[in-house]
């Protein structure tokens, strides 16, 4: 049996005295989709802001392929963020100065090999194909979402981190962002995370698990 890609073990966070979260310990295997569910507040988000290095655990470490993230060098961390992960968060971070094709190949620019037809090819994929060159300000909140979906897969990276990202989507298109989710991460061999309210969405994953204060266990 390989080993996981991603390894979590005793991840414990706290914001001053109070804790988020503490004793998480999970693994994710390549090609699969794992869910995790939570009333808000629990910290779901903040986990994910863990794992992909924006925000520093309490304690705990976090392997990727076998490698722990390099916390004492922030440069080699940007470039780690850079090469290995893709997130979608909740709040998109779309570039409004960029177009929405520009958005989506960012991604592939900062790693010095730009693929216009990757990038057309994700645009088809979540639905954006006739938008490439419209300005964010002209968007809706579902379609940012999904522009943000295509920029953390446009460069396929071997673990991808998704917060709420069908939050903003009509029932059949988070539908269809789930099953390119799914289909991107199997295709790649990747792992992906996904934070999310929505039961619908988490029953298309291969495993789901619930946040709580001491842990995180399965649903």
């Amino acid at each position: 049996m390989s080993a996981p890609l991603l390894e979590v073990e005793a991840l414990s966070k706290r914001f001053g005295e109070a804790p988020v979260f503490d004793g998480v310990s999970f693994t994710l295997a390549r090609g699969e989709l794992v869910a995790v569910l939570g009333e808000s507040g629990v910290g779901k988000s903040t986990l994910l802001n863990v794992i992909a290095g924006l925000d520093r655990p309490d304690g705990g470490r976090i392997l990727l392929d076998g490698a722990p993230l390099p916390w004492d060098d922030e440069s080699a961390l940007a470039h780690w963020r850079r090469r290995q992960l893709g997130f979608v968060f909740q709040a998109f971070h779309v570039l409004p100065h960029l177009s929405v094709a520009q958005n989506v190949a960012l991604p592939l620019l900062l790693l010095g090999r730009p693929d216009a037809a990757r990038v057309a090819a994700l645009l088809q994929a979540v639905g954006l194909e006739g938008l490439a060159e419209r300005a964010p300000r002209t968007l809706s909140g579902g379609q940012l979402q999904r522009v943000a979906i295509a920029r953390a897969l446009v460069h396929a990276p071997p673990l991808v981190l998704a917060d709420e990202p069908t939050g903003n989507l009509d029932p059949a298109t988070a539908e269809r962002v789930i099953d390119l989710l799914a289909t991107q991460v199997r295709d790649a061999g990747a792992a992906c995370l996904l934070a999310t309210h929505s039961t619908s969405a988490a029953a298309r994953a291969d495993r789901v698990l619930r946040l709580t204060p001491t842990g995180l266990q399965p649903a």
